[in-house]
């Protein structure tokens, strides 16, 4: 998908299931990252509000439009979802970014960040268990 397409073919209409749109890769093979954002209450925007978004988010995308590849707004859901290439810290830099224009915009943990979070909860409970038994 190109860069542009996922800024200027936004729109606020129906479209296919997210499962069918969404790349796994850019053009040149490599996997994408990607993440979602809950906005609470959306759906029941007034349409000169959504409007807005949606163009504060265009102007996010344009100014991150080497990094962003594909966006979703789901009006039924709440949620705005963002594939984008693999670079340190772009899912932050897109999440701040986006956070600044739209306060209400709430980061939803990936798969990755959950596993390394469980990664981290083990680690620390073997650790106390380990300390424990050094203490006895």
């Amino acid at each position: 998908m190109e860069r542009q397409k996922c800024v200027t073919a936004a729109r606020l209409q129906p479209g296919d299931p997210l499962w069918r749109r969404v790349p796994t890769s850019d053009p040149a093979g490599q996997n994408l990252n990607d993440f979602m954002l809950l906005i609470p209450g959306l759906k029941r925007w007034a349409q000169h509000r959504r409007e807005r978004l949606l163009e504060e988010l265009r102007g996010v995308f344009e100014h991150h439009a080497d990094r962003v590849v594909f966006a979703d707004l789901n009006l039924k859901l709440n949620l705005l979802w963002i594939s984008h290439r693999q670079g340190k810290g772009v899912s932050l830099a897109l999440f701040e970014a986006i956070r600044e224009r739209v306060p209400e915009a709430l980061l939803v943990a990936s798969q990755a960040e959950v596993q390394q979070g469980l990664q981290q909860q083990a680690r620390r409970r073997a650790a106390r268990r380990l300390l424990g038994r050094d203490g006895s």
